[in-house]
Parts: C-alpha cells; structure tokens; sequence
C-alpha cells in the first residue's frame, strides 16, 4: 500500500481557527470520569468548518446542495499536490498555467500556510482568475492548507464559481510534509447530512 501520509489537522482547544476567534475553537468537555465511578466521557463542541474540512455548496450559494451530496468517488482517488509556497499573496491562472492540469484532477495547494500553525489572515488565496481557470477545466477536487480558499472577497466568487461546476473545495489541509508530485487521496468527512461543511480526516498514499 505504500507509506500513509496523515494531512489532517489536529483537533485540540488550542488549534488555529479563522482569525482566531474564540467562539470558533472547538470545545472538549469530560462530561464524567473514573473518579466518579463511571467509564471517561467527552463532549466535542466544534464548527463543521473547523480543521480539515469538506464544503458543501449550500455554503455559499443559496439553495445549494448540502454535505450528504458530495459523494466519496468526488473525494477519494488520484490526486496531485502542487508546491505553490514561494506565492506570497494569492494563486492566479498565470501560477497555475505551467502545471497544465487536466479535467477531472483533485488538487491539492501546498502554501506557506502549511510552514505555520498560527492563522495569518493574508494567507495565498485562490484568486477569482484561477478559480475560473480551474472551472473551465473541469477539475473534480481543489484543496488548500489555508483555513479559507478565499479571503472573503466581495461576492465570494473564488467559492462560488467552483462550486458552481460541480468541484468540490476541501480546506484545512496539512502539507508541510509532502513533497509534490502525484498521490492517492483518502478524504472521509463525517457521515452528516442536511448542512454546509463536514470535518474530515484526509490521507495520502504515497509510494
């Protein structure tokens, strides 16, 4: 099966969340223990957005479809990483052009958002142009290592125009570790339905 490469982040009260925000850090709570004479429980209060996390369309566009739609042959399968770390602001359709990416690929940024665990709100976004650029292309799967794909830009139209096509958006990836080049992806968001965005644990197998 070849070496498993972890890419998830780790859910911990002291984890990076958009802007920081407190009301964004998951909770744990032991609800009872041992000391009690009982078996050791705990409570996860979290975000569906929180960490590595699948979008779903009704995110962003109203009506839209919700997580249970995005389906496991979307997520799992080829995928290739790309080593866009030396992108100080944002990821344009002149970054992306010289990987001549084809219809239906899964593609995973690697950034310097990868290079820290602290939130910076100027991470490399994906701007409008590359979105466009990768919808004409009929990608199948864009994910990032920033907690956002965009930094909500007027009309968020870097989610929008992806969604739009079909291509599903993953963020929260953790890539600091993985060189580019060509893998396959395990991506198992939570079993939920009915909502915006689902938690996920995301893997790559190498060779």
């Amino acid at each position: 099966m070849g070496r498993i490469i972890d890419i998830s982040m780790t859910i911990e009260e002291g984890m990076q969340v958009w802007k920081g925000y407190e009301h964004k850090k998951p909770r744990i709570t032991n609800v009872q223990n041992h000391d009690q004479g009982k078996p050791h429980e705990s409570r996860l209060d979290m975000d569906v957005h929180c960490g590595t996390h699948v979008d779903a369309p009704l995110h962003m566009l109203p009506g839209g479809d919700t997580i249970e739609t995005v389906t496991l042959e979307q997520l799992n399968g080829a995928a290739r990483v790309l080593d866009l770390t030396h992108l100080k602001d944002h990821i344009s359709k002149e970054d992306l052009v010289p990987y001549a990416i084809q219809r239906g690929e899964r593609i995973l940024f690697k950034t310097s958002s990868s290079l820290t665990e602290a939130f910076d709100l100027e991470f490399p976004y994906l701007r409008a142009d590359g979105a466009e650029y990768l919808a004409e292309i009929g990608v199948a799967l864009v994910g990032t290592d920033a907690l956002g794909i965009e930094r909500a830009q007027p009309e968020y139209p870097t989610h929008r125009t992806l969604m739009r096509k079909g291509i599903v958006i993953v963020e929260g990836l953790r890539l600091k570790h993985v060189e580019a080049g060509n893998y396959t992806l395990i991506l198992a968001p939570l079993k939920l339905t009915g909502i915006d965005a689902a938690p996920a644990r995301a893997f790559l197998l190498g060779d």
